[in-house]
């Protein structure tokens, strides 16, 4: 399960109507409790696909570790993983399934013509992407 505070899924909807028509992207930054997840901030990075940004994101590893730097500051930790699907539905593709690793949540915000329409969050268990509840606090 994930919970995330009003604050930073206002940001992440925000910069994915921002980025669009390209898939925006970024890290979640929280607390892991067993098979909670708390995300308390949404760190923005940019998308560093070189070829296709309208439908694959890709996180420079450079950022990753700024946004470990940034969370270490505040006793948190990345726990999970956002982007956007552009015109497409807010559920993973076999490429966001390649990507993924166990133990993060993965929110995906699908986009209309530059407006979010709806968000879910995911869990990648074993080869097998399933849906996880999410709560938002704050």
């Amino acid at each position: 399960m994930l919970k995330i505070r009003k604050k930073a899924l206002d940001k992440i909807l925000t910069q994915a109507e921002k980025d669009y028509p390209y898939e925006t992207c970024g890290l979640l930054l929280g607390k892991i409790q067993e098979d909670l997840r708390i995300a308390f901030g949404a760190f923005e990075t940019p998308n560093a696909n070189p070829d296709r940004k309208n439908d694959r994101y890709e996180i420079d590893p450079k950022d990753y570790m700024r946004a470990e730097d940034r969370a270490r500051e505040f006793g948190l930790e990345i726990v999970g993983v956002y982007h956007s699907h552009p015109d497409h539905p807010d559920r993973p593709s076999e490429f966001d399934r390649q990507r993924a690793f166990e133990g993060f949540s993965y929110i995906i915000v699908s986009v209309k013509g530059g407006k979010w329409v709806s968000y879910r969050s995911w869990e990648l268990k074993g080869e097998v992407f399933e849906e996880e509840p999410v709560e938002v606090f704050g």
